[in-house]
């Protein structure tokens, strides 16, 4: 009996999958939180208008939910009010709109820090809410940085998403799927990487690599080759350029050589399909943890 490649990634995959559960949990929440903005800045009962997920929720690249990323767009005249106060206005703004957000959710223990509203509840997801504005060009955003005095920053979650989107088109939706099982071997691995860094990686990849547009049975060439591309990162660099959106995020964790240890136990894994199909699925299990099905 050989390793049946194709299945095993197909059944990893699908273990990856957040669960209908949580879908409707974070799909309650994001509408609730949606609702109230709209009531109290917008006049409009809407409990869709004006927000939008992101992060890597928003991307569809994430495999947990523990952190759940939302914009919420306000008023272009609630900008220019905090912006006139002479003194950090952009903390004034989080704190104002985390009271909004304490009219729907008063017994979780909201936050306004940084630049988000922390939302939590009991069952361990975090939403992480970002009061925004939309600039001229209808696309990007203005929002607060409340931090070391405060200031404006610019953000464009959409052309992100989109980029996103477009390469998964082009790839047989390989690249959300990639994105996904790069962040198992990460946590099964304790790799210092971010969600972000990921996903820059798993599309810059697949940009180039020859395979991308093929199926599950691919899927152990696709670890393999990912994997080398990672571990061949230069150690030097800690700016990284986002795809869609050209902005640049800072990434100072030491990855490499967690994914060259990786890389070559999926070369063992490869080797062994034809002819050791348990040794095989040892391997893939060590490099993405219990999500890989077992034999």
């Amino acid at each position: 009996m050989a390793f049946n490649v194709s299945t095993a990634f197909e059944s990893f995959c699908k273990n990856l999958r957040v669960s209908n559960d949580s879908l409707n949990k974070i799909s309650t929440r994001y509408h609730a939180i949606t609702k109230r903005i709209n009531t109290d800045y917008w006049g409009t009962s809407s409990d869709i208008t004006h927000s939008l997920y992101v992060g890597s929720y928003g991307r569809d690249t994430e495999i947990f939910t523990s952190d759940i990323d939302m914009l919420v767009q306000l008023p272009y005249s609630t900008y220019k009010k905090f912006d006139a106060y002479t003194s950090n206005g952009q903390s004034a703004l989080l704190q104002e709109v985390k009271r909004v957000i304490e009219k729907t959710y008063s017994i979780t223990n909201l936050k306004a820090d940084g630049q988000i509203i922390s939302v939590p509840f009991s069952d361990g997801i975090n939403f992480e809410v970002l009061p925004a504005f939309i600039n001229e060009d209808g696309s990007s955003y203005t929002f607060a940085n409340s931090n070391n005095g405060g200031s404006w920053k610019t953000t464009d979650p959409r052309a992100e998403i989109a980029a996103i989107q477009s390469m998964n088109n082009q790839s047989n939706s390989n690249l959300k799927s990639l994105c996904k099982m790069a962040r198992a071997w990460r946590d099964k691995n304790n790799v210092d990487i971010s969600g972000i860094l990921l996903d820059i990686f798993s599309y810059n990849f697949l940009s180039t690599w020859k395979y991308r547009d093929k199926s599950y049975v691919y899927y152990d060439w696709m670890t393999r080759d990912f994997l080398k591309y990672v571990s061949e990162r230069p150690t030097s660099q800690y700016r990284w350029k986002v795809m869609g959106s050209d902005r640049y995020i800072t990434c100072f964790g030491a990855f490499q050589s967690k994914a060259k240890e990786s890389y070559e136990k999926s070369l063992e894994a490869i080797s062994y399909e034809n002819d050791y199909p348990y040794l095989a699925n040892a391997r893939w299990k060590e490099i993405y943890g219990n999500k890989f099905p077992t034999l």
